[in-house]
């Protein structure tokens, strides 16, 4: 059974090797994928030099066509979606998300962090189909078309699609794990700005995402 992780990234080089360099530890992940969303600092050379292999898109098209471009170039059997901004990711972690996956127990699993930070904690308690940390089937995907429209919408809507299709799924404990909120980012301003944009790609992604 073939497992390949995909990161969509947009501006990450301070993260992105920390997270390639945990992946790299798990003889079960045969592949690592990085696709820049059209960066504009290091994160492609930073990831290419971490061991992945790097898809490098000319310009940004948002979090959904990222993943989208990944799974494209991607023919393993499960895929790992991770984000690229994470603090505290483990190998336990990971094989913690692949397990149920791995095992048949479930067709996805969503990681949802536990104990990293109270903001991030909270933020997921409250939503947690937002979580980026996901293993699934290649195969629940195959039905998914337009995931480039859904953008940062596509956590939620791939969680609305398994479950009104009665897909099994499961969450599971990230314990002492959280990632760089987009106001740490990109200052107070720029990142409201950055995350009500969010909001609003995640309405908008659960009437525009279809199926083949």
């Amino acid at each position: 059974m073939q497992i390949s992780a995909i990161i969509p990234a947009y501006n990450e080089a301070p993260t992105i090797k920390k997270v390639i360099e945990v992946l790299s530890q798990l003889e079960e992940i045969q592949e690592t994928i990085v696709v820049s969303d059209g960066s504009e600092d290091r994160t492609a050379p930073i990831a290419r030099q971490a061991g992945a292999r790097v898809i490098e898109l000319m310009r940004n098209i948002g979090k959904g066509g990222a993943m989208k471009v990944g799974l494209d170039h991607c023919g393993a059997d499960i895929v790992l979606f991770l984000d690229a901004d994470l603090i505290g990711l483990t190998p336990e972690h990971v094989r913690n998300l692949l397990q149920p996956v791995v095992s048949g127990e479930t067709d996805m699993s969503i990681g949802i962090f536990d104990g990293g930070r109270f903001s991030t904690d909270l933020a997921q308690k409250i939503s947690p189909f937002l979580s980026g940390q996901r293993a699934v089937k290649k195969a629940v995907l195959q039905d998914l078309c337009n995931m480039e429209v859904a953008k940062f919408g596509i956590e939620v809507a791939l969680t609305d699609y398994v479950r009104k299709n009665n897909i099994p799924y499961q969450k599971v404990r990230l314990p002492q794990m959280t990632h760089v909120m987009k106001e740490e980012k990109l200052g107070w301003k720029k990142g409201i700005r950055a995350r009500l944009k969010m909001y609003w790609e995640i309405l908008r992604s659960l009437t525009t995402i279809k199926l083949d």
